[in-house]
């Protein structure tokens, strides 16, 4: 009856905590969902800002490039020429900017000349599709251009072409000499026709009388910078509506690609849909989702419904307390076994470490001291390189075992002159035994280093280098110690220990090879080794196991 009991009011705490959990993730889905609304609002409304900014920042050159031209009062083929230093000061990404002249059948041929002496390599005055004009037959006045900037092998070929007659440029000028203002194109391919797709805005330009056009300053722009293309990271893809088709849409894959796609009536409709305003039109940008806006309140919601189910687990596990009491004293028992394993083997390792020191302090200590050694100089090098020793301790002692970063290596309380030393290399950090080696490598080529004036009257000046070659695991570590304005008639010779440090313990402690030489003007020692002994992983995921805390037995 106990158990029958029990098992009732088990049954009714989780079905009050589903029920719970279950109203609960319902909240929080529809205030994800409004959340996930907003932020997407205003992510577009940033976007479209933007781009708007940009538009405007293009708009406003155009306009101050046409005040500059004011009144024109010759043909030129270099109106440009005044221009340059303020078009380039803007730093906007125009693909072409051009001077149009706005010329009578009677200006034509002055026109041409006026080519021909720029080194336009077609002066002859001609159609938009470089098909010659009759001029017997113009009753009117023609758009043409006379200068490009920038001039280069894809833009020099223009000028000379009337583009009146252009399906696209040619009603542009039509509408900006009839609105005086700034006026965009529909997109259309510049510079070829398989170029990148753009938008051209022409700017009129009066003459001196203020009344009449003279002509207009274009700018060529792509399209795809213009609309802040996509990129992976967005929440959102952005698209242009076709100006030309209501049926298509032309979206951005990259800076230089733009390609143009239909829609349909199956198509799925964007989700928000923003104008921005450029040379006097209004220009739609549509917005897509790249996931469904559910999808983010759904997990959350789960995530909700996940959260209250365990924690309705735990409630009803709370009624195995009695057990749980049981089952504690054993876990205790095995975190407490747990924890004498771990200090068994760090006392272990420290013991093994402080028998390496030893062991090294010993050996420095008989080389150093070693049978009609001077004593000044003996006790010089022995404090020196147990000085060096103790650096290397407390470096290792900071880092927890972990290693050491070779550049410490060379500071000024451990290294003789180390304020001649000229340091470079990446920052790596060395293994324990990797760095109480070169430690004593480095106190022994620096204390070696002439103390006094070289033949030449300088001091030597030293090099210390490495680098890091080839990829991982055939890494390798090649260290350079070079000594300037020394040579072998004034640099003090190395000592027995030093000479057993620098060609045989350091290089086999690290299981490379070295070699030191004199050159003309320095002597020069040299370290190979791989750098799976230098940085010895497996000592650090010793040590790092070793410093780990002891995790409670389950």
């Amino acid at each position: 009856m106990r158990v029958v009991r029990l098992g009732f009011i088990i049954g009714f705490i989780a079905l009050i905590g589903v029920l719970f959990s279950g109203l609960a993730a319902y909240r929080v889905h529809d205030q994800e969902l409004m959340l996930e609304g907003v932020a997407m609002a205003r992510a577009i409304d940033v976007h479209a800002s933007l781009v708007q900014d940009r538009l405007t920042e293009r708009e406003l050159l155009a306009r101050v490039a046409s005040g500059l031209f004011r009144a024109p009062s010759v043909i030129s083929a270099s109106m440009l020429q005044p221009l340059r230093s303020s078009i380039y000061a803007f730093k906007t990404d125009f693909v072409v900017a051009s001077w149009f002249a706005r010329l009578q059948p009677n200006e034509l041929d002055a026109a041409s000349k006026e080519l021909a002496n720029q080194n336009f390599p077609n002066p002859m005055i001609r159609s938009f599709d470089d098909q010659p004009l009759d001029v017997s037959l113009l009753n009117r006045a023609e758009d043409v251009l006379m200068d490009v900037e920038p001039r280069n092998k894809d833009t020099i070929g223009f000028p000379g072409r009337s583009y009146d007659r252009h399906p696209i440029l040619g009603p542009m000028f039509e509408r900006a000499m009839a609105e005086g203002k700034p006026v965009a194109s529909d997109p259309l391919p510049l510079l070829r026709a398989d170029g990148p797709v753009g938008i051209v805005l022409a700017a009129p330009v009066l003459q001196e009388s203020g009344t009449q056009t003279a002509g207009f300053v274009t700018f060529s722009y792509e399209l795809a910078p213009l609309m802040l293309f996509n990129d992976d990271l967005s929440l959102f893809s952005v698209v242009l509506r076709d100006p030309r088709n209501a049926g298509q849409e032309l979206v951005a894959i990259s800076r230089d690609n733009i390609v143009s796609r239909m829609v349909g009536s199956e198509s799925p409709a964007p989700s928000m849909v923003r104008k921005v305003g450029f040379g006097g039109r209004d220009w739609s940008l549509a917005y897509y989702a790249k996931s469904r806006a559910v999808t983010r309140p759904q997990q959350t919601a789960a995530i909700v419904a996940a959260i209250g189910l365990a924690l309705t687990g735990i409630v009803c596990g709370l009624f195995g307390y009695v057990a749980y009491n049981n089952l504690r004293l054993s876990r205790e028992i095995q975190v407490r076994i747990g924890f004498e394993r771990r200090l068994t083997a760090v006392i272990d390792e420290l013991n093994h470490r402080v028998k390496n020191i030893l062991a090294v302090i010993q050996s420095i200590v008989t080389r150093t001291l070693r049978h009609g050694s001077d004593m000044d100089v003996a006790r010089e090098l022995l404090i020196g390189r147990i000085h060096a020793m103790s650096n290397v301790v407390s470096l290792l002692s900071e880092s927890q075992w972990q290693g050491v970063k070779l550049k410490g290596l060379f500071e000024a309380r451990a290294i003789p002159h180390a304020e001649r030393i000229a340091v470079s290399g990446p920052d790596i950090a060395v293994s324990a035994r990797a760095a109480q080696s070169l430690s004593l490598l480095f106190f022994e080529l620096a204390s070696h280093s002439d103390e006094g004036l070289s033949l030449v009257g300088k001091h030597p000046h030293i090099v210390a280098q490495w680098e890091v070659t080839g990829e991982e695991p055939e890494a390798i570590f090649n260290f350079r110690w070079e000594e300037f304005n020394t040579s072998e008639a004034t640099r003090r010779a190395d000592s027995d220990f030093g000479l057993i440090l620098l060609d045989r313990v350091a290089p086999e402690a690290l299981g490379g090879t070295s070699k030191r030489f004199f050159t003309d003007v320095s002597y020069v020692y040299e370290l190979t080794a791989p750098m799976e002994t230098v940085i010895d992983m497996t000592e650090r995921d010793r040590t790092e196991q070793l410093s780990a805390p002891v995790r409670r037995g389950r």
